[in-house]
């Protein structure tokens, strides 16, 4: 049986800070309530609604003039990454968000796994265009491009 909760912290695919949602009990008590992320929705709790969605409003307009500035400066960025490839040109390995995330470090940006628009390794050699997913829903293009390097034997 679904029970309403007040959270008050974002919650990635749930909700956001101040919204009243209905999840079952189970997940409430053992992730929700532990994480401090929510809290039963009754009379008492439901009075900091108010007040959790004006500073949500606060923090979501400095998170997005955050992200559209980063974006600003990532938009249309190529990233170049040399792998192995083998005589027929077939990769020995992939380009994942581990190395996607190197090369933005390199470039003195620091995002998180979550931010790469990237559902599965690249196994390819090429120009792969992809996007950013920020903050706030912002996004941003950016290149991937994959070089092969002989491997030698």
């Amino acid at each position: 049986m679904k029970q309403n909760y007040l959270l008050i912290a974002d919650v990635e695919d749930i909700g956001r800070c101040g919204e009243v949602i209905s999840v079952k009990a189970g997940f409430a008590r053992n992730y929700l309530i532990p994480q401090e992320l929510a809290v039963p929705a009754n009379r008492h709790t439901l009075r900091m609604q108010a007040r959790l969605q004006q500073e949500r409003a606060t923090q979501s307009a400095a998170d997005k003039a955050e992200a559209e500035k980063i974006a600003s400066e990532l938009q249309g960025v190529t990233l170049t990454t040399t792998v192995k490839v083998d005589p027929e040109g077939n990769m020995y390995g992939s380009v994942g968000f581990g190395d996607v995330l190197a090369l933005f470090a390199e470039q003195g940006f620091e995002l998180e796994r979550r931010n790469i628009g990237l559902n599965k390794p690249i196994k390819m050699i090429g120009v792969h265009p992809m996007v950013l997913h920020l903050k706030e829903d912002v996004l941003c293009d950016y290149t991937l491009h994959i070089l092969g390097e002989q491997a030698s034997r």
